[in-house]
């Protein structure tokens, strides 16, 4: 199973931690987003968006990440991450896409680029965009794990919902957003952190990190 990744992709890091997850052997192929390794001819044959991740499960290329989690889950169904209630399914699925449908796709790589790029946006002002969406988003995480939270955002499982807070919350920090509102998330990431498939999928303990 190869994975394409970029160490700093939160659509990427999503899927190591599910990987890590159910025990599965991967190799990284990475695609640099800076250098702009990812508009290649080679890349858009793999993905025609020339987006991470992309997943080649013998021969099957899958692409999104929530669409390869999903995949996951029903070739790989040792160590579910998503529960066997309907309800509670519904539930892991919707705090997962609060996260990787709301608030990622207006902070990530190419949205900002294009700010400060053809919109000519300041620096400064960008930073503000950017805290402003996770703001939004994670106020309503927030009051929904007020909810749903046991140990983990559904109860005392780890799933989805986990599998994509985690890498929001790596990049809230990066971006100096202010965590302080936010202690059932910031209790969560910090507790999934101790898990070594956590761990391990960190940006900086990729083999393309710095």
């Amino acid at each position: 199973m190869k994975l394409y990744s970029y160490w700093r992709s939160s659509a990427a890091y999503r899927v190591r931690i599910a990987l890590n997850l159910k025990g599965l052997d991967y190799e990284i192929e990475t695609v640099d987003l800076v250098s702009g390794a990812h508009k290649a001819k080679e890349y858009r044959a793999i993905n025609v968006q020339t987006l991470v991740p992309s997943l080649d499960c013998d021969g099957q290329v899958i692409h999104q990440s929530l669409t390869i989690l999903e995949y996951l889950e029903e070739k790989f169904p040792q160590h579910p991450l998503l529960p066997d209630d309907r309800e509670e399914k519904a539930t892991v699925r919707a705090l997962a896409q609060m996260v990787a449908c709301d608030i990622h796709p207006l902070n990530n790589l190419r949205v900002l680029k294009y700010l400060v790029g053809p919109l000519e946006v300041s620096h400064d002002a960008k930073a503000q965009w950017y805290k402003h969406w996770v703001a939004e988003g994670f106020h309503a995480v927030e009051a929904r794990l007020e909810q749903t939270a046991g140990k983990y955002c559904v109860g005392d499982g780890i799933t989805h919902a986990d599998v994509c807070l985690v890498p929001q919350v790596y990049n809230a920090r990066r971006f100096d957003c202010d965590l302080g509102p936010y202690p059932n998330i910031v209790r969560i990431e910090q507790d999934c952190l101790t898990l070594r498939a956590f761990n391990t999928a960190v940006p900086e303990k990729q083999p393309d990190a710095p």
